[in-house]
């Protein structure tokens, strides 16, 4: 199998047809996804407040609202990250999309507090398919400018999110929460109505031994393009790692059990389903890695989606614990100016990501701003006045965008293709159990006026955050993407 010729990896094939007309497509189509999730995120600082109101809820069953989202998104993004890295990246995402614009849709004509709590569990199941989106895009991106355009492609969560507090700003106050849910579903139906047309990551192909399929969709990238492939024959990295080793790896043990020189992608396959992906992310190699991305999710999906809810807990007068019925009207408006105005932090945010990314490297910009969000935060511990909390809080969430943006390039980038979206999955899990927590403690602790202990748990979750970053074993800037462990 060795020297019959000439041959090119998908990483290679990739460098040589460029980001053209084709990645555009796939980025508009990926983003279109993003923007989803950011409006159905958003949404929820929006809709507890009007559902407590209108059906005379308690502020733990307010609270319940954003977590059963987020406890959907726990078993979402692992068990989408599954069927992603078995059965394509396609298929995740189809079911995803499907999932989500039906629950959200019909969630806007619940009829009592029960219902509306299922249907939500059930978009947050949807929403957890987003790695598969953020993993399917990365694979058809050059490695030299994969940091940036991961930063292109991290704008549009941020258009989300400004075009849901734009929306609430117009809808709340004139047509009510159930508006607002049903347009914010019309994102996810997009994706169902252009389906047809998206094409199968050449590299999970590849990997599968698909090799004709995957030299199919490297060809319609090069007409869309105006480029042309490498000559010779393309070969993954494991059949690389055939041709170069005849000694059987620790890790080759690991993912295909038994003699090395049988092992074909349907065995692989066989093998890297369910509960093996989870052994994979645990295994030596990558089990430092995995651990410490766990804590990093958390932290950044605690910190940013706690920032979110503090704009409008910390501002809207129960600052002061003065919860009365009147109070909380009047600052209804004040809630969604200011939710508006921080959404903006994110710009920002994106702009030091496309800079630092590829410059400083992945590991050396996230701990920065993790440190310089504590930093920000700070101050916090003691009552300021309102244009003060507004102003540290946008700066808290300049910095965390940054880290949350940079740790969604991050994380694909230190998985093989094997188990990519699994691993995104997972670590994204582990991120929904931050966000599961986190409207306890920046809803719960603030209305029962413990706002100090509120910021200093912040404190410590994103300083520890910190820490795990720059513990982290190596980093990705320029690596080529692997396909298997041993790689």
């Amino acid at each position: 199998m060795g020297n019959e010729g000439p041959s090119y990896t998908v990483d290679d094939a990739l460098v040589a047809l460029g980001f053209g007309n084709f990645q555009i497509l796939v980025l508009a189509y990926a983003g279109m996804g993003w923007v989803s999730e950011a409006m159905e995120m958003m949404l929820l600082s929006f809709v507890g407040p009007a559902v407590q109101s209108t059906w005379g809820l308690s502020s733990n069953e307010e609270s319940l609202i954003t977590s059963v989202v987020f406890a959907g998104m726990l078993v979402g993004a692992y068990s989408w990250g599954i069927v992603s890295d078995t059965h394509g990246r396609r298929k995740g995402f189809i079911i995803t999309a499907t999932v989500t614009s039906a629950a959200g849709f019909l969630s806007a004509f619940a009829p009592n507090y029960i219902s509306l709590i299922i249907l939500r569990c059930l978009v947050g199941i949807g929403l957890g398919g987003g790695p598969v989106l953020s993993s399917w895009f990365l694979e058809f991106i050059p490695a030299p400018s994969r940091g940036t355009w991961m930063v292109v492609f991290s704008a549009f969560w941020t258009l989300g999110t400004i075009l849901e507090a734009s929306l609430a700003w117009f809808v709340m106050p004139r047509l009510g929460w159930r508006w607002l849910l049903a347009l914010s579903s019309l994102p996810s139906a997009l994706l169902l109505l252009f389906y047809r047309v998206t094409p199968e990551s050449p590299r999970y192909l590849c990997l599968k031994g698909r090799t004709s399929d995957a030299i199919s969709v490297l060809e319609k990238i090069a007409r869309m393009n105006g480029t042309k492939l490498p000559s010779g024959i393309l070969v993954s990295d494991h059949q690389i790692e055939l041709r170069e080793k005849s000694i059987p790896s620790e890790d080759t043990h690991l993912l295909s059990p038994g003699r090395t020189e049988n092992v074909t992608p349907k065995q692989i396959d066989s093998n890297i389903a369910g509960i093996s992906s989870l052994l994979v992310l645990l295994s030596p190699k990558l089990i430092r890695s995995t651990l410490l991305l766990w804590v990093v999710f958390f932290g950044n999906a605690f910190s940013y989606y706690g920032l979110v809810l503090l704009t409008s807990e910390l501002n809207n007068g129960r600052r002061r614990c003065m919860q009365t019925n009147l109070q909380s009207e009047k600052s209804q408006d004040v809630n969604y100016r200011d939710v508006f105005i921080a959404s903006f932090a994110e710009l920002p945010g994106l702009l030091i990501s496309a800079v630092t990314v590829d410059k400083l490297g992945r590991k050396l910009s996230m701990s920065a701003m993790f440190f310089l969000c504590c930093i920000f935060l700070l101050p916090l511990v003691f009552h300021q006045p309102e244009g003060l909390t507004t102003s540290l809080l946008f700066g808290a969430r300049i910095c965390i965008t940054t880290t949350f943006t940079i740790v969604y390039i991050y994380a694909p980038e230190i998985y093989p293709t094997s188990v990519r979206t699994t691993g995104v999955g997972v670590a994204s899990s582990m991120g929904r159990i931050g966000g599961i927590m986190c409207p306890l403690v920046a809803v719960g602790l603030v209305q029962g006026c413990h706002e100090t202990a509120s910021i200093v748990l912040f404190e410590i979750v994103i300083f520890l955050s910190g820490i795990c970053v720059v513990l982290f074993p190596f980093e990705t800037k320029g690596r080529e993407l692997s396909d298997s462990v041993s790689s």
